[in-house]
């Protein structure tokens, strides 16, 4: 039986990174894509539960393809409750614009969708591109070798599961690639960017705030310095698992037990 691959995003059903990614892995089973209406670049995790959801089915590049107004996690949901009975592996991407640090993954729909297959049981590839807009996507060139490195790593996963302790891996494209570039397994970098809030003035007077953020410099062997600097293809393994390992670590933090249990023994005693 063919594997059953889903193929989402969170740049919207429009996006040429989906289509690249759907070329990518349209060989290697049954694929279904669904994706948002509309982007819904930096959801994380977020799942809709103020409002009801919607499913379409609409043709687009001759495909297929279902929209939802939902979040890419509701698209998991979505797509294991109503539209296929098993997924054995979900694909997300290609996104437009890079995916690295800890702070950018955690905020990042793209990555959101496939933690939220993680969740689930399923894995999942995260596939970002280190572009600005999506006609870089879309040269010739730069597109093959994003469809055949993709359908490489896609097809070893597919084939032989994540290793055990990894729930699911990003990957981020460099914005060139060519016979110099190298893929690299590099952790991921605590930040990319200084947060910052640029402060203005609308036509009627009142104040609105605009964040943005600068780039630091990043540490050698993280993604960022390795996708930024070295121009790599970085490929970063993700646990889910958020509990320290460090025994030690944890003990130390078991004087946080005695200190509560202390006064709750007291409050409750006086």
């Amino acid at each position: 039986m063919a594997s059953s691959i889903l193929v989402t995003n969170d740049d919207g059903v429009y996006s040429i990174g989906l289509k690249i990614l759907y070329d990518a892995v349209e060989r290697l089973g049954d694929v279904v894509i669904v994706a948002p209406e509309t982007p819904k670049s930096a959801s994380g995790l977020g799942i809709t539960l103020h409002k009801p959801l919607r499913l379409e089915r609409i043709e687009y590049w001759g495909l297929d393809i279902y929209t939802t107004n939902g979040t890419p996690s509701d698209i998991v949901y979505l797509a294991l409750n109503q539209i296929r009975e098993k997924i054995d592996i979900v694909v997300s991407g290609i996104n437009i614009g890079d995916n690295t640090s800890i702070q950018v993954i955690l905020s990042s729909g793209t990555i959101g969708a496939a933690a939220q297959a993680a969740l689930m049981g399923i894995p999942a590839v995260a596939f970002s591109a280190d572009v600005q807009e999506p006609d870089e996507l879309g040269d010739p060139v730069y597109a093959a070798y994003l469809t055949r490195i993709t359908r490489l790593i896609t097809s070893h996963i597919l084939s032989r599961g994540l290793p055990e302790g990894i729930d699911l891996v990003s990957v981020n494209y460099p914005r060139r690639i060519g016979p110099g570039t190298r893929a690299v397994i590099a952790r991921p970098a605590k930040i990319k960017y200084e947060q910052r809030v640029e402060v203005n003035v609308d036509p009627h007077g009142r104040r609105y705030y605009w964040l943005y953020g600068r780039i630091v410099d990043p540490e050698p062997g993280t993604d960022v310095y390795e996708l930024k600097v070295m121009r790599n293809i970085t490929i970063t393994p993700i646990t889910l698992d958020l509990y320290p390992v460090n025994t030690d670590s944890i003990d130390e933090l078991r004087v946080l037990e005695e200190l509560v249990t202390r006064d709750l023994s007291r409050s409750s005693s006086g």
